[in-house]
């Protein structure tokens, strides 16, 4: 799963879900919020620096400043460059508006320094002037040329770029609709291990849109993304191996992959654990376990018929000491 980093996750583009009949994954590349603690702007910087600053190959003084958390003094290294043209100096000032580190927080002066990158060939740049254009930040909200940045910045090599592109393609809104180039945008994406790259691309494989349909394949691109912390894929991959279908049947390991994304929070991911639970699918069978999860969720709004029939015979005492674990997992100092 991504972390939050100067960029987090982009508004999802929920045609891709509609129109495959998907369920929705989270969406990357955003602008994230900034944080005011120190050790979280330290790895969010690290983070930055790896994704969007890229690889140095020569001493970068500004560069090295930034990975260490000087941020006045990667600015104050960074402005002579960029005030010449350097295109990775200005890419660096744009991030530091862009987050908020060391300056105030300015998505404008932001904008002005990554359009000036891009102007100067620095593609990492342009992609995060496409993100800016897409949700309004410091710019006019402009989704026909953050289009226009995005397909850009891919063409040119840059990995999110290309998966967001492979949406736009399936969105066709404001590029033309192209379902086969946007599941070969999707496979690169995937293969170069963004979760929720292989979490569609499984997705695409097994309905198959714009390739030729194959489960198996399919299934292993959602295993992939299941394994890079996607929760959604764990909740699919779990189904999956609970059902035998495009991998060996395997009880025990898809309850694995149902705890996963149940301990995640994921409401489905607890109700299937529930289930399991009822009935010793892949796990010991433990009923008071079993409605602890049911009832976590239910607090998220949902109710699995299936598991409330696994569970009618509860006695009323039981289904209460499944609540009060429940109630204790959402709050543990509850349980001081």
């Amino acid at each position: 799963m991504f972390k939050t980093i100067g960029i987090t996750r982009l508004i999802k583009i929920s045609l891709l879900s509609a129109a495959l009949g998907l369920v929705p994954s989270t969406p990357i590349f955003a602008q994230a919020a900034v944080s005011t603690n120190q050790a979280q702007q330290a790895e969010q910087a690290a983070e930055i620096a790896r994704s969007v600053l890229g690889p140095r190959q020569q001493v970068d003084e500004a560069y090295g400043a930034f990975q260490r958390g000087a941020y006045l003094t990667a600015l104050s290294l960074a402005l002579p460059r960029a005030q010449n043209d350097d295109a990775a100096a200005q890419t660096l000032i744009a991030e530091l508006y862009a987050n908020g580190l060391g300056v105030g927080l300015n998505h404008a002066r932001a904008s002005s320094w990554y359009a000036l990158a891009d102007k100067n060939g620095d593609l990492n740049a342009t992609f995060q002037l496409a993100l800016l254009y897409q949700q309004g930040l410091g710019v006019p909200k402009n989704r026909k040329k953050a289009a226009e940045l995005t397909k850009k910045a891919a063409d040119g090599g840059i990995t999110a770029a290309k998966y967001n592109l492979a949406q736009l393609y399936v969105e066709g809104r404001f590029i033309e609709p192209d379902l086969s180039t946007a599941a070969q945008l999707f496979k690169e994406a995937a293969d170069a291990n963004i979760a929720e790259a292989q979490y569609d691309y499984g997705n695409i494989l097994i309905a198959g849109a714009g390739v030729q349909p194959n489960l198996d394949d399919g299934v292993y691109y959602i295993g992939l993304a299941a394994a890079n912390g996607n929760i959604a894929a764990m909740v699919e991959y779990a189904t999956f191996l609970t059902q035998g279908q495009g991998v060996p049947q395997d009880l025990a390991l898809g309850a694995v992959w149902y705890q996963k994304a149940a301990e995640a929070g994921n409401p489905v991911g607890q109700a299937r654990l529930g289930r399991a639970l009822a009935t010793g699918s892949g796990v010991e069978k433990n009923l008071v376990e079993a409605a602890k999860w049911r009832a976590l969720a239910r607090s998220q709004g949902l109710s699995d018929e299936t598991l409330n029939q696994m569970l009618a015979d509860l006695s009323a005492s039981d289904v209460k000491k499944g609540e009060e674990l429940a109630r204790i997992w959402a709050n543990p100092a509850a349980a001081n």
